[in-house]
């Protein structure tokens, strides 16, 4: 299955699925009753919902009020509920891109599934190897904002960091390499 395409979906967050300190974030996107749901790393969700904001705030400098793009997330596009159960994971995100579609006036974000050749194209299949995964969504620029709102506060919601050196806190504290390996 090389391409899994969702063009303007009911839905599509950014989730995490278990404790701080051991959480697995996911990309969920959902149309009717199809969902997918792929696996990334935490700074994954943070570079894609900063860049995601970026793109937007760029488009609207470049073309102003020619394009409807909100500076902040539309109250009712916010989607604060939990990922759609169950979660199965289809592959982990390896790169993801993002890109204005100036025609339809949409972000479209594509994330690809990691592999161990990353000189492996989307789409080409190998005698030994299956095609590349690659997940596609397209969507409005109020969506693409109340996406990149909710991501920043998934990953938020995880541990707090250490006050001297910035690594996350487990509930016991952590050796600080700030304070010589002395507990925090």
């Amino acid at each position: 299955m090389p391409v899994i395409s969702y063009d303007m979906p009911d839905r599509f967050v950014a989730g995490a699925v278990g404790q701080p300190g051991e959480r697995t974030f996911f990309l969920q996107a959902r149309a009717g009753r199809r969902v997918t749901s792929v696996a990334l790393e935490k700074f994954q969700v943070t570079l894609l919902a900063e860049r995601l904001e970026e793109l937007l705030d760029e488009v609207l400098r470049r073309v102003g009020g020619a394009v409807s793009v909100p500076a902040i997330a539309p109250v009712e596009l916010r989607d604060e509920a939990p990922l759609d159960q169950p979660v199965e994971e289809e592959f982990r995100v390896g790169s993801m891109a993002l890109a204005w579609d100036p025609d339809d006036e949409r972000v479209v974000i594509e994330a690809q599934e990691a592999t161990e050749d990353e000189s492996a194209e989307v789409g080409e299949v190998g005698e030994d190897e299956p095609s590349i995964s690659v997940l596609r969504v397209s969507l409005t620029a109020g969506q693409a904002r109340a996406f990149a709102e909710r991501a920043l506060k998934i990953v938020a919601a995880g541990r707090p960091p250490c006050p001297l050196c910035g690594l996350p806190l487990d509930p016991s504290g952590h050796v600080c390499p700030r304070q010589n390996g002395h507990l925090t």
